[in-house]
């Protein structure tokens, strides 16, 4: 191969190393970084989707942990229903949408939310039911006309099981 290649010419020479570099180029391209490159697009798919699928599973951890209680919720008898509801809304950030709160009874409270995401209203009342015993006993719903989908308005009356 190499008597060949110091038999041709100086322009034959210099076309053939020319040729041979593109292709070594192209081979290259096509057998190492192409391959690279999409491997590293898709693990970069994959750590997005696994971040979102993350990030909706970590509400459910407090549900959890709970559930696995023995004994079912537990209910202490010395807080008052406004202070377990003002705590817990707290906790999962939605005491801006808090509009107005209210007592009922003893064992009982009326609440009203403007503008809430109705995901993280669902997951505070799983809350309220799974740690404090206290459940939805009637409320209504209607489309927050201020913000985009998943925002509602709620009116609520909550009542502690015995």
């Amino acid at each position: 191969m190499r008597d060949w290649f110091d038999s041709l010419a100086f322009r034959e020479r210099i076309f053939v190393a020319s040729g041979a570099a593109v292709v070594a180029v192209a081979l290259f391209w096509a057998l190492i970084w192409l391959p690279i490159d999409r491997g590293r697009d898709s693990a970069a798919e994959n750590v997005a989707a696994w971040e979102h699928s993350l990030a909706e599973l970590r509400p459910l951890k407090s549900m959890a942990a709970t559930a696995g209680r023995p004994g079912g919720p537990r209910i202490d008898r010395g807080q008052t229903p406004v202070v377990i509801v003002d705590r817990t809304l707290r906790a999962r950030g939605l005491d801006r949408s808090l509009k107005r709160s209210q007592p009922t009874t003893s064992t009982g409270i009326r609440v009203e939310f403007e503008n809430v995401a109705f995901d993280d209203l669902v997951l505070w009342l799983g809350d309220l039911s799974d740690q404090y015993a206290m459940d939805v006993q009637a409320g209504s719903f209607s489309r927050s006309a201020r913000s985009g989908a998943g925002r509602i308005n709620a009116s609520l009356t909550l009542e502690r099981r015995l």
